[in-house]
């Protein structure tokens, strides 16, 4: 086990990936018509995993750090540059919902022998590739509208931590009653 915890770069990275392609497929998620189905509203259980997953680490690396065994200021976190961040996201959820798939259901997903999977992933590297061939021309967009106000977000609102994830907390198990309140329904109307 000493081992496994000593890798690092990309061998710890391939491990980790394997681990996390294991579990989404376990779940179900290489599958594009269970992915589509939470923008239905009809199965909310991908944005349960995921929410919970981040609530689970910010919660978890708050406790360490109270505990003494990890550092905030150690944790390396981006310059959030906003317009970057809105174009990404609405490419990649523009993507999600006509394909099913986001980078890493696809690869679970064609790992799987899914040939819807397999037209995602090849769209992914040639998307891939010809960011990187227009990068020069959108270097200036890719780093527009900095946010300055703080590395994390109870430095940027100027409220303590605990409250954050007091709100995070919360905000999860509203989802889930809200998610299952959503499934309830489909189920009620023959939709899933």
């Amino acid at each position: 086990m000493t081992a496994l915890l000593a890798l690092s770069g990309p061998v710890s990275g391939l491990l980790l990936g394997f681990g996390f392609g294991f579990v989404l497929e376990r779940a179900g998620f290489g599958s594009g018509c269970k992915l589509t189905a939470q923008f239905r509203l009809t199965d909310w259980s991908v944005f349960k995993v995921m929410f919970t997953a981040i609530v689970f680490a910010a919660v978890g690396i708050y406790f360490l750090e109270l505990a003494g065994w990890v550092k905030a200021d150690a944790i390396y976190v981006p310059a959030p540059y906003l317009w970057a961040v809105v174009a990404g996201g609405v490419l990649i959820g523009a993507g999600f919902a006509i394909g099913g798939y986001c980078p890493g259901t696809s690869a679970v997903g064609l790992m799987t022998g899914r040939f819807d999977a397999l037209v995602f992933f090849a769209g992914l590297f040639i998307g891939t590739f010809a960011f990187a061939r227009l990068f020069p021309w959108l270097d200036q967009l890719t780093t527009a509208g900095e946010f300055t106000a703080g590395d994390r977000l109870p430095d940027a609102l100027g409220v303590p931590e605990w409250l954050v994830l007091a709100v995070l907390v919360a905000a999860a198990i509203g989802v889930f009653y809200l998610g299952g309140w959503f499934e309830r329904r489909a189920r009620q109307r023959g939709l899933v």
